[in-house]
Formats: C-alpha cells, sequence, structure tokens
C-alpha cells in the first residue's frame, strides 16, 4: 500500500511538473513580447523627454476667461445620473464662464429622477439644454449621443449659425475652468483633441478607485504623448474631448451610409474610442494635448471612478468588449502601419489577462512543488540556460514596470500614492482577469444576437461636491 501510494505521488507530481514547465514557457513568452512593445514606447518616451518633447506646456495667463473662437455645443449623455448630473451641470456653468456655448443634457422618458436633478442643475441658465430621449432607457450611450447630435442640429437649423466645435463629457466629469478655451484654441491646428483624464483619489477606496490613477497617470502623461508624437490615431475618452463641426459633419454621413441615424454607432459599446481612431481613417488629425494652469496644476476632466470591486469589473468589461473586441470586428486592422501597431495594443487585453492568471496559476503549482522538493519527494527537472534568460528577462521588465508605475503616481499624487501604486499592481491584475473573462462571455452573447445595451457605471457622488464640502469645513 505505502509503496503504491508513494508511486501514485510521484506520477502526479510529474504531471504537476509538467503542468509548471508549460505554464512558465507559456506566461515567460508572452511577458517577454510585452516587455518589449513597453520598453519600445518607454525609451522613446525617455528620448522625447530628454529632448524637451515630452515637457507639459503652461497655458498663458487668463486662458480661462479667454472668448471662443466658434460656438460650442457640450454633449452629455446621461442615464440613472440623478446623484451626480446637478452638481456637473452647476460646476461646468459655474468654471465655463463664456456664453457662447451649450450644454446638451440627454435624458430618459423613464428616468424621471436624472431629468429632475439635470433640471435643478440648469436653474434656466439659457446655456443649457434638457433632450429627453424618445424611446426608454438604456439604449446605448452612442444612441444617447445620437439623440443630443440631433437636437444640437435642429437648434443650428432654427437658428441659422452652426457650432464649431463640439465637445464630449460624462454627468461625473468634473472640468477645468480652462479646458474649454483650450479646445478651442488646439482645434485650429487639428480636427480633434483630447485632454488627460485626472481620476481623483477616494481616501475609502484606496486599492479598487486607486488603481484607476495608476493605469491613467501612465496612460496619459506618457503613452499617449508617445502616440501623439509619432503621429499616431488618438483614441478618444469619451470625456474632454473636442472635434471640429465639419468632422461630425463627414461622420454623420459615414453612419448614414452604414445605416445609423447620427455620427455615432449605436451598438458599439466604446463609440468614444472608435470615433478617435476614425479621425484619422477620415484623413483628420488628433492631438492629445496636456497643459498645466497657472497654479501648476493639470488641466485635465476629474472624476470619481469605480470604489468596490464589482463595479471596476464591469466597467473594465465594457472597456475590453469594446476596445478588444467590438473594435477587431468594426475596424480590423487597416490603416498606417504605426496604428496597427497602437490597435494591437489596445487589443490586447484579454490576452494580457490570460497571461496573468497563467501565471498566477503558477503559484499553487510552485508552492505544492516546493514542498515536495524540500520533503524529497521527487528529483525536479533540470532548468535550461534559456528558460533562465528568459525568467530573468521577466524579472528585469516586472521591476522596469514597477518603477515606471511608482514614478508617474508619484509625479502626480505624491510619494505615499507611488508607493501604494507597487502595491496595486495585483490589484489591477486580479481587476483585468475578471473583466477579461466576462468581456469574452458578453462578447460570445453578442454574436449570438444578444442585444447589447448601456451596462453603465454608477456614480453616487459627484468631485464638486466633496470640494464644495471641504471648503465649507
Amino acid at each position: 500500500m505505502i509503496t503504491g501510494a508513494a508511486a501514485d505521488m510521484e506520477t502526479y507530481l510529474g504531471w504537476l511538473q509538467i503542468v509548471e514547465h508549460e505554464l512558465l514557457l507559456f506566461s515567460a513568452f508572452w511577458f517577454i513580447v510585452g516587455a518589449i512593445d513597453e520598453a519600445v514606447v518607454d525609451l522613446g518616451w525617455l528620448y522625447m523627454r530628454m529632448r524637451g518633447k515630452a515637457r507639459t506646456r503652461a497655458i498663458p495667463v487668463g486662458m480661462a476667461d479667454k472668448p471662443l473662437a466658434g460656438k460650442a455645443a457640450i454633449l452629455v449623455p446621461a442615464w440613472h445620473e440623478a446623484d451626480v448630473i446637478e452638481a456637473m451641470i452647476r460646476h461646468t456653468l459655474k468654471s465655463w464662464q463664456q456664453s457662447d456655448y451649450r450644454l446638451y443634457v440627454g435624458c430618459y422618458r423613464n428616468d424621471a429622477a436624472t431629468l429632475a436633478a439635470a433640471m435643478a442643475g440648469a436653474a434656466r441658465d439659457p446655456r443649457v439644454r434638457l433632450v429627453v430621449h424618445d424611446a426608454d432607457g438604456p439604449t446605448t450611450k452612442a444612441d444617447c449621443l445620437n439623440r443630443l447630435y440631433l437636437a444640437m442640429g435642429m437648434d443650428e437649423a432654427r437658428t441659422g449659425r452652426d457650432y464649431a466645435t463640439i465637445v464630449m463629457h460624462d454627468a461625473e466629469d468634473m472640468v477645468h475652468p480652462a479646458a474649454l478655451p483650450l479646445i478651442d484654441q488646439a482645434l485650429g491646428a487639428a480636427e480633434f483633441i483630447q485632454l488627460p483624464v485626472r481620476p481623483e483619489p477616494q481616501p475609502a477606496s484606496p486599492w479598487i478607485a486607486g488603481h484607476y490613477s495608476d493605469e491613467f497617470t501612465e496612460s496619459h502623461a506618457k503613452s499617449l504623448v508617445f502616440r501623439d508624437a509619432i503621429g499616431a490615431a488618438i483614441p478618444a475618452a469619451g470625456v474632454g474631448c473636442g472635434f471640429s463641426r465639419d468632422l461630425f459633419r463627414k461622420l454623420a454621413e459615414l453612419r448614414r451610409a452604414q445605416g445609423e441615424s447620427g455620427p455615432f454607432a449605436a451598438e458599439c459599446l466604446t463609440e468614444d474610442y472608435e470615433l478617435g481612431l476614425i479621425v484619422s481613417h477620415l484623413g483628420g488629425r488628433g492631438r492629445f494635448v496636456r497643459a498645466l494652469d497657472e497654479q501648476d496644476n493639470l488641466v485635465a476632466t476629474r472624476s470619481y471612478f469605480p470604489a468596490d470591486l464589482e463595479s471596476a469589473v464591469r466597467q473594465k468589461t465594457r472597456w475590453t468588449h469594446g476596445i478588444a473586441l467590438q473594435s477587431w470586428d468594426r475596424m480590423g486592422w487597416t490603416g498606417r502601419l504605426v496604428d496597427i501597431w497602437m490597435a494591437t495594443r489596445d487589443r490586447r487585453g484579454p490576452l494580457a489577462a490570460f497571461v496573468l492568471a497563467a501565471a498566477y496559476v503558477l503559484i499553487p503549482v510552485e508552492l505544492v512543488l516546493g514542498i515536495a522538493r524540500a520533503n524529497g519527494w521527487y528529483s525536479p527537472m533540470a532548468v535550461s540556460s534559456l528558460e533562465q534568460a528568459m525568467l530573468a528577462v521577466c524579472l528585469v521588465s516586472v521591476i522596469w514596470r514597477i518603477l515606471f508605475r511608482f514614478g508617474f503616481t508619484t509625479h502626480e499624487y505624491g510619494l505615499a500614492e507611488g508607493f501604494r501604486a507597487v502595491l496595486r499592481v495585483p490589484v489591477a491584475n486580479l481587476i483585468a482577469i475578471l473583466a477579461a473573462r466576462r468581456a469574452l462571455f458578453a462578447y460570445a452573447r453578442s454574436l449570438a444576437g444578444e442585444k447589447v445595451v448601456w451596462d453603465k457605471t454608477s456614480h453616487a457622488i459627484h468631485p464638486a461636491t466633496v470640494l464644495a464640502r471641504g471648503t465649507a469645513q
């Protein structure tokens, strides 16, 4: 009996060692591929930084009060946003003192709470127009935006004056006073402008909400800066982004040919991301603009991101589904070589999550095999020199990535958040793995004919409300 049990254990451990070896090779190979890709961007950004081409410029004094060169329309879709839309409208109207813009807020006929809150925020200000969708919500964000675009066009026809700029924002956004004039000015040399997004820290959720700060800061201080410098297409974030009116006319014509009712693809989960890339496909120029105001604060859109695990996974599921899977179907792999490279980076989410999952499975496998080795239950296979080299490269790349993550988060949020950023890496990986799994299942259901709906993130409080409370104390 003892001999048989020992033989069985040796067999099981042998199979487990094969699993360990295959997982190790798979994870290490794809880690190295990803590390090379990231290193190209990192080194390119460092070179730009040394040449002074990646520095954040300062805007002129008084930019926030500068009149607009042309009339602007700000599109704000809202579904179940009663907790934040009033504060968003009030803060936007207060921050942007210019008179030559109009805030188009889209509500649904079956969402009376959001409509009432939006009416309270507007407070009869002529710069706000509330648009009630003639369909029950939620449809999709893109569909709601198309309804706002229709209302905007009706206003243009009625007044005989066209808008020059179209800006997109969400109901939870806190705008910067200089953002609208900066977009207005920058559109003189481009058809699309994207400003940075800055997730606001939430003391009650330093790990879940905090990981957004790490990811957005590195992306919007390095990756998009590099992308802009090499002339690649810039994806729109859906907030803090402005477009020329002529560009939207071209988009609307393109969509009409595809059977859409407006410039946004109604079934698209990430219409904002896709919109930025289409600008390049239409021959337009998109630019990512980083700037500091007179107090050295970043001119950016600030907002609170999900603070619990379920909400964070749901939000990233939508991003992964829309960017990595839907856009593959909808946009393919056409365009310039540099855009194909960036599309590969954008769509690698599911593969990266799978590789991370494989790497994390190695942890319990290594634990079991380590105990077995310590007790002399089996003889481990020799590790080849190639495998040793691969593991060494992986270790160096992980340290490199952590240093970059620490540096960018520290620069924007301070030293304490920088150290937390290092500890938050496993949290970010877990969310990415769970989101990729859900996205793949959601994508499969959509292929089977399931209707895509607006699986939006819930927002309980607006940053301006918290700021006002702090000022009052």
